[in-house]
């Protein structure tokens, strides 16, 4: 077996998903598969069950589960550090994030960093969700995932850096586009523009929504945020999204945000493996994103794991 075989192996225990693992490493299905049957040929065990929505681990599969995924992503970030220790101060940061991730929270943080750092190499990779940024981090080979913040998960730590308040995307033309804010009451009037059942994000909304009592109704589902805005620009719905760094007035005349203060912040963060294994590049780009993006001062992050 090799290292590669068994974080292939991890990421897929992960994501219960060949496919969406070949997707987030960029290779096929067939690939992803053969790591896993080198694996089972010389432990003559099963290692995954197959099942209609995915495959889940043998208890085998898990044995070896939890004893390499807490190794790889150590062995990984020493490789990198020696690594860097032969080519001195050069080297790259890898990071892994959502498709609108850069623009709205990175841009500035990103000038300043090459502008400190020339030698150090930017190379990001993107993320359906912040499971597949989890994925990704414990495959191997990355440094740093910024993902929205959700509950805690083994074998990685989370760091919160900015709490974003909820506002509802609304047309100028909107009755609710002049309100000083949305009650939670308003909310079940409308026609809601979602997100994937995969993001963090529409899960947590989709829980503080049930617990208030509301089920806006939808028949609109879009991959991110600024899809959403988008389409509650044109007048195709509301959207209830985070109201991100630098706004979207100057892009969007016809839109409205309007704030909920009845709804919990989204956080949004880091995620690494262990954060003292990282290289001083990460560290230092970590530190500049979050001292650029800064969240809003009086409303303590949640706990994290």
């Amino acid at each position: 077996m090799t290292l590669d075989d068994l974080r292939v192996f991890v990421a897929v225990c992960r994501s219960g998903s060949l496919s969406g693992v070949a997707r987030d490493l960029s290779c096929t299905q067939s690939a992803v598969s053969q790591h896993v049957k080198r694996l089972e040929r010389e432990l003559g065990l099963s290692l995954l069950e197959r099942h209609p929505r995915g495959v889940v681990p043998t208890q085998a599969g898990q044995l070896l589960q939890a004893a390499a995924a807490g190794g790889l992503g150590d062995i990984d970030q020493a490789l990198r550090r020696l690594r860097d220790v032969v080519d001195g101060e050069a080297g790259s940061v890898r990071i892994t994030t959502g498709a609108t991730t850069v623009r709205h929270f990175m841009s500035d943080a990103i000038v300043a960093f090459r502008r400190l750092h020339p030698q150090v190499s930017l190379e990001f990779r993107t993320a359906h969700s912040s499971r597949s940024c989890f994925d990704a981090l414990i495959a191997g080979g990355l440094d740093l995932a910024w993902i929205t913040l959700g509950e805690p998960v083994r074998g990685i730590e989370q760091r919160p850096v900015v709490g974003l308040p909820w506002v509802l995307a609304v047309h100028a033309d909107d009755p609710l586009a002049d309100e000083p804010h949305v009650t939670m009451e308003d909310l079940a009037g409308i026609r809601l523009i979602r997100l994937p059942e995969n993001a963090t994000s529409r899960g947590l909304l989709d829980g503080w929504l049930g617990s208030a009592g509301i089920g806006p109704a939808s028949d609109t589902s879009v991959a991110d945020w600024d899809t959403a805005i988008l389409l509650a620009e044109l007048g195709l719905g509301h959207a209830i999204v985070p109201d991100l760094p630098g706004g979207h007035g100057r892009d969007h005349p016809d839109l409205r945000l309007v704030p909920i203060p009845g709804l919990p912040p989204l956080w949004t963060g880091w995620a690494v493996r262990r954060w003292e294994a990282l290289s001083p590049s990460a560290r230092a780009f970590a530190d500049m994103v979050a001292a650029h993006c800064g969240g809003p001062p009086g409303s303590p992050p949640p706990p994290t794991g």
